[in-house]
């Protein structure tokens, strides 16, 4: 399979999406980054925009089985992820998997659902496995939660810990369609004469398997990588934030920046993916500061305005294939000491070991040589008690 046929296949499951949903192709077309990239997916919006119905429709088109979890206060976690029970007529005990238990599981209103019950998705999206009566089941793959609330009604929900929203991969919203997209879907209503849209399977649950691994083999740079951290680190160090995204965000922005390459049929990532998926990625995953949620600043003017701040590397063209990437600190202490380069009397002090692949923006050295040029400490998890840093002769007198 190429990265045409990751093409090919992403725009014809979109095509199809937009037979049940209409006017909304830049939302599909997020979803089903999602989709490729393997990660979860938040929908948030206010009542009878579809986000129900982009779950239902997704799985069908995608050949996946489907399951959906109603939330509410009094839903317990063995709703979720099953129970042992007595079957049989001679009582038994066999184990009734839950409907976490399938390829594409909808959490209908998840914040209706108290924390306790909240948390039994946690193992299940984080680790694709379920624990239940001391017993580890893994789930069926593909594995997919899309989790939806409505942000306008706060009377009997419980807001989601921010370890849960870490787990999903993007967050997004759907709005309303506009005028014209509207009169078209109350058409297509009349026409068919039946509420609900019966989607044809494009793909299947193998598909979307090998188009996940496909999306895997998408390169990234080491600059655009870098860019990655460099987006991350600058929501940890904005004043308008007392929690930026952790490490967890820099792997999101990963996976989809290389799921959306490959569906657009390149082998490689762009800056403009990195871009273009930052809002989604990393939106939910900051914590403001008092004060700018006060001023009704949203975490998505935030991503957005550190987009436009931080700055990007050049465009990585097809034939760009920088330096593989390679640990220097652990090269340089496995290899033995090497000579550093003289320090310019006056100059600021720099890696000893230049980066491979030329052009990192914003880099700051991981591994500082000291002042007089000698080289730094090893990392720590590679010093040992044999270990004797290289002694500097005293000053002649």
């Amino acid at each position: 399979m190429s990265h045409a046929d990751v093409q090919h296949a992403s725009t014809a499951l979109i095509n199809e999406l937009e037979r049940a949903i209409v006017g909304k192709r830049p939302v599909l077309e997020l979803i089903v980054t999602a989709l490729l990239a393997d990660g979860h997916i938040l929908l948030e919006d206010v009542p009878g925009v579809a986000k129900t119905a982009i779950a239902r429709a997704v799985a069908e088109a995608a050949g996946l089985r489907f399951a959906r979890v109603q939330f509410t206060p009094d839903l317990i976690p063995a709703d979720i992820t099953g129970a042992t029970v007595l079957s049989g007529a001679k009582g038994t005990p066999e184990f009734q998997p839950g409907p976490v238990f399938a390829n594409l599981v909808l959490g209908d209103e998840i914040n209706r659902a108290p924390p306790k019950t909240q948390s039994a998705l946690l193992e299940a999206m984080e680790e694709r496995q379920v624990t239940a009566d001391a017993v580890t089941r893994p789930l069926p793959t593909p594995f997919i939660v899309i989790g939806t609330q409505n942000p306008i009604e706060q009377e009997g929900t419980y807001p989601l810990p921010e370890a849960q929203l870490d787990r999903f991969l993007i967050r997004t919203d759907i709005g309303y369609p506009g005028r014209d997209f509207e009169v078209e879907l109350i058409m297509r209503r009349a026409t068919r004469k039946a509420d609900r849209m019966i989607l044809d399977p494009v793909l299947t649950g193998q598909n979307v398997l090998d188009l996940q691994k496909r999306v895997e083999d998408v390169h990234i740079s080491q600059p655009v990588a870098q860019y990655v951290v460099d987006l991350v680190e600058a929501t940890r160090a904005s004043p308008r934030t007392e929690a930026g995204a952790s490490p967890r965000g820099s792997l999101a922005l990963l996976k989809a920046s290389r799921a959306r390459a490959a569906m657009a049929g390149r082998s490689h990532v762009l800056p403009d993916d990195v871009k273009a998926i930052a809002v989604p990625c990393l939106a939910h995953r900051l914590l403001l500061q008092p004060d700018q949620w006060v001023r009704g600043v949203r975490s998505d003017q935030v991503i957005n305005e550190i987009v436009s701040q931080v700055a990007a590397p050049r465009a990585i063209e097809p034939g760009d294939q920088p330096t593989q990437h390679v640990d220097r600190n652990q090269q340089h202490w496995q290899d033995g000491p090497q000579t550093a380069p003289a320090p310019t009397p006056g100059a600021r002090p720099t890696d000893a070991f230049p980066q491979p692949g030329g052009y990192v923006p914003g880099a700051a050295p991981r591994q500082p040589a000291a002042v007089d040029g000698s080289p730094a400490m090893p990392p720590q998890h590679l010093q040992t008690q044999q270990y004797q840093p290289p002694q500097t002769p005293p000053p002649p007198t």
